[in-house]
């Protein structure tokens, strides 16, 4: 099976997601309500996050597919562009984040594994590292409504 992210990625989605430290602990947990429109050559993803301590987020991805297999978007909070290639029924997916952390933001990179499962759930894997030091990860998981 080969994932194709401009399909998969059309319509609403409900998703459920935490942050565990690189000790384990889950820090964090949210629900993301996903509403995916294609585009011409791509896709925009609007997600609208509640996190359990009530905080509420919105960001929207705008993506392209830029060549075989090869995807790029940009978002809010992403320094530069993401890219991304397709191995697979995997999207490979690398950008860095300006992670809000009180009243500051520091600078995350992320190195997601996005697979398709037969279900079609899609499952996330993000690994979250600063200056090359894994901080912790971020899983996620997508199920189409």
């Amino acid at each position: 099976m080969i994932f194709d992210p401009c399909t998969y990625f059309d319509g609403r989605f409900k998703a459920t997601g935490l942050f565990i430290d690189r000790k384990g602990v889950i820090r964090r947990r949210f629900d993301v309500d996903v509403t995916a429109t294609p585009q011409d050559n791509g896709f925009i993803l609007d997600e609208d996050f509640v996190y359990d301590d009530g905080e509420l987020e919105t960001r929207q991805w705008v993506v392209t597919k830029s060549g075989d297999n090869q995807y790029k978007g940009v978002a809010g909070g992403v320094i530069g562009e993401a890219t991304g290639y397709v191995d697979g029924n995997a999207l490979i997916w690398q950008y860095r984040f300006a992670l809000p952390v009180g009243k500051r933001r520091i600078t995350i990179r992320f190195d997601d594994v996005m697979a398709v499962q037969p279900d079609g759930v899609l499952i996330n894997r993000a690994r979250l590292t600063k200056w090359g030091i894994w901080v912790g990860d971020v899983l996620i998981s997508f199920h189409p409504q």
